[in-house]
């Protein structure tokens, strides 16, 4: 009796989590209705992977109503999931220049600088994008003054500093205050090959509450209209607190016509880097059809809540 028991409350926790995960799976998919549903959409992938782990579970039990149930709520969670890996590349040419670029929240709190110098000395991308750049980490990569003698820095004591260091020659940078906060965006542009190509980093506040959420919509909003105005090859690089599963992100995305360098590699999650299983996408990097993607992956620990990004790109010739 206290056998049956036990597997009777085993069952019914599987149950229980097959009910949750049903509903968030469900309730998330169509995440413009609400703030609160697009939160918890960002959660794709772990939906995906519990879906299927109690699909297995309830099959090896012999419960085919919960394993069907599963099976279903599985097919549901892997259309949005699969073609991140799945998806047609771009071709290229392996004489296409390329350029290589690192993307790295830092974490304003993070006193941890000599972890991303070592990374930075490892890697020698090209241009290598700071966010949450503060006094103390402008000063701490002058050490790499002499490899990427070209910058651009705005320190701040929040989480919102942005910094730019180049090997080569910047044709131009430009400071935008972003609405609603006027935190800084940068738009930096540099020669390819003898084609300009337009660098666009910004970092909008987190969406949390209704504020927060507003206010990064209203960022990435601006942003999308400035990249709109730009012509030639471009892209976008920054944590933009949202995942691809966002409506706000879709929005991004359509409204620039940029696509994310994920496609067809891997979902390649970023934060929170302490929760493992928690982890999803949320620093990007985006370009316009004159790119293929050669690479993209997430780096090791800097010491921040976010994992760095390095992307390497081909540059395609017409």
């Amino acid at each position: 009796m206290r056998f049956v028991a036990r597997r009777l409350s085993f069952v019914g926790l599987l149950q229980a989590a097959a009910v949750v995960t049903t509903l968030f799976s469900l309730a998330t998919l169509p995440n413009s209705l609400h703030r609160h549903l697009e939160l918890f959409s960002h959660f794709r992938l772990q939906y995906l992977l519990v879906s299927l782990l109690l699909c297995l579970s309830f099959i090896a039990l012999r419960s085919r109503a919960w394993a069907g149930l599963m099976l279903v709520i599985t097919a549901i969670n892997t259309v949005p999931v699969a073609p991140w890996y799945l998806a047609e590349t771009r071709t290229h040419a392996e004489t296409d220049p390329r350029i290589e670029l690192l993307l790295a929240n830092v974490h304003s709190r993070n006193a941890n600088t000599r972890a991303l110098i070592e990374l930075i000395e490892t890697e020698q991308p090209d241009l290598v994008f700071l966010q949450e750049a503060t006094d103390r980490w402008v000063v701490a990569m002058n050490v790499l003054q002499t490899r990427y003698p070209h910058r651009y820095s705005i320190a701040r004591d929040d989480n919102f500093g942005i910094a730019v260091y180049a090997r080569q020659p910047l044709l131009g940078v430009e400071k935008l205050d972003s609405p609603p906060y006027g935190f800084p965006s940068l738009v930096l542009r540099q020669s390819v090959a003898g084609r300009i190509v337009t660098l666009v980093t910004t970092h909008p506040i987190p969406p949390l509450g209704k504020d927060g959420f507003d206010a990064r919509n209203e960022q990435l909003a601006s942003i999308a209209e400035v990249i709109t105005s730009i012509a030639g090859p471009r892209l976008l690089v920054g944590d933009l607190n949202t995942t691809m599963w966002g409506h706000h992100y879709d929005l991004l995305e359509r409204a620039t016509g940029l696509r994310n360098a994920r496609h067809g590699i891997g979902i390649v999650p970023t934060w929170p880097r302490q929760l493992p299983f928690a982890m999803i996408p949320i620093d990007h990097c985006l370009v316009s059809e004159d790119f293929a993607v050669v690479d993209i992956d997430s780096g090791p620990s800097i010491g921040s809540d976010h994992l760095p990004l390095t992307v390497t790109l081909a540059l395609v010739q017409r």
